[in-house]
């Protein structure tokens, strides 16, 4: 009876590691997800378009004087899923521009995880993670239009330009140490390729977002 006991208890542990360590994907990159997608136009549109390889799905984008970004309306729970990881390449880069001013505050891929902390779209909080052209790994700044959103760079063209590289950070942690705020779950995640300030031309590629416990 006891050894029965003990059989029970393991497998109940066991489903709920299985449970904890399971991925939360925030893009398939599928036709269908990209008719849903919610589009926010800055300043024409960012053209995006659908491609695979030998690991899946993913997108393309191109931006030449223009910003638009894609998102999604997605709870994530970040006490059991607390790390973002992204997997994406620049192709072309926007070398030379000031990244926290506003007239080179351009990426040629970025990644937007939101908070709602409050009524409006302009009272929530974001951290902006970027594939930088200019700035090193780990640097951060406040966006040269709104405080509310932070610049964190993931990956940078100095070490991988035209190459697939696959980051991770831990979300939780780096709202506190950003915002100085405590936050359990996000509401939306983004993502946008732009070139609206610089004028340059950007091309990159978004592939493999999802959420985990480590």
């Amino acid at each position: 009876m006891f050894r029965f006991i003990i059989i029970i208890l393991i497998l109940y542990l066991g489903s709920m590691s299985i449970t904890i360590a399971e991925n939360v994907v925030v893009f398939d990159f599928t036709q269908k997800e990209f008719d849903n997608l919610k589009i926010r136009k800055i300043k024409k549109l960012t053209t995006y378009t659908l491609g695979s390889n030998e690991n899946g799905n993913y997108l393309k984008a191109e931006a030449k004087g223009v910003a638009s970004g894609l998102g999604k309306e997605i709870k994530i729970n970040l006490n059991k899923t607390p790390f973002i990881n992204i997997t994406w390449k620049v192709e072309n880069d926007l070398f030379g521009i000031i990244e926290n001013s506003k007239k080179g505050h351009d990426y040629a891929a970025r990644v937007f995880v939101v908070k709602k902390t409050g009524a409006t779209a302009l009272s929530n909080r974001a951290i902006n993670f970027v594939f930088s052209s200019n700035n090193k790994i780990g640097d951060s700044w406040p966006s040269p239009f709104t405080k509310r959103s932070i610049d964190y760079v993931l990956s940078t063209t100095q070490e991988h330009k035209d190459k697939w590289v696959s980051v991770k950070a831990n979300v939780r942690d780096l709202f506190k140490k950003l915002h100085n705020l405590e936050v359990d779950k996000l509401d939306g995640v983004a993502l946008m390729t732009d070139t609206d300030n610089s004028k340059l031309k950007a091309i990159s590629y978004y592939q493999n977002i999802y959420f985990s416990s480590e």
